[in-house]
């Protein structure tokens, strides 16, 4: 069979650059995780849409006499966090569930733990921090009410992001820990080098399904001259 060719993120064909990574749920993901696996994909583009109507947030918040370095930072967050996200703690779960990889689900654990930290941080809202967060958005209703209601939207999703997030890391870490998974295993992999490179496709259902022609031992002959008897 041919190599996967990398098929995310999906550009278009007049860029010069091409898919960093192959991402196939029918395929990788096993059928008992898949709906998991495709919410916590799901929750990173949340994610990514939450700093991008953070941005605009940050923006109205300037325009109305707030701070150009909220609106600064929040070009930062968005062009930083939204790669990392994908790369640092969606990809690990993925590649978890892909080769049950005890070392991509402390990645997960970890990486995951602290962009809930981080969602948290951003749902409280510190001015000068980037984010429009709920202390940020009540403030500035006695300074411009029009702006404080789009600062709201940004807020609300963060508290989104930062529950669903929590509700990810208890599910994924309950069906860890339910399968014998330990921090001792991840151990083990990181030592033999197994968590660089996950089972193939065939790999993985080979051993199960076998050869799927029966093996003679010799070449059965038949009667010369196609004369049966």
């Amino acid at each position: 069979m041919a190599d996967h060719t990398n098929n995310f993120p999906p550009l278009p064909k007049f860029i010069p650059l091409r898919p960093c990574f192959y991402q196939n749920f029918e395929d990788d993901i096993p059928a008992e995780h898949r709906t998991l696996v495709r919410r916590i994909y799901h929750l990173w583009l949340f994610y990514c849409l939450t700093l991008a109507v953070n941005l605009v947030a940050c923006l109205a918040w300037w325009i109305a006499g707030g701070y150009g370095v909220n609106f600064g930072l929040a070009i930062l967050w968005l062009v930083l966090f939204s790669p990392c996200g994908y790369v640092c703690w969606f990809r690990p779960a993925y590649k978890a569930f892909r080769s049950d990889s005890s070392f991509n689900f402390m990645t997960f654990f970890f990486v995951c733990g602290m962009q809930f930290v981080l969602s948290v941080i951003q749902a409280i809202g510190i001015s000068g921090w980037g984010a429009c967060g709920w202390l940020a958005a009540v403030s500035f209703f006695s300074t411009n009410v029009g702006a404080a209601i789009v600062m709201l939207f940004p807020a609300v999703m963060f508290t989104v992001s930062a529950v669903v997030t929590a509700l990810a890391l208890i599910r994924v870490h309950r069906l860890y820990r339910g399968a014998g998974g330990s921090f001792q295993k991840a151990q083990e992999e990181w030592h033999n080098g197994t968590w660089k490179s996950a089972p193939s496709h065939e790999d993985r259902y080979g051993n199960l399904t076998g050869p799927t022609l029966p093996q003679y031992p010799t070449v059965p002959s038949y009667p010369a001259g196609g004369q049966w008897p």
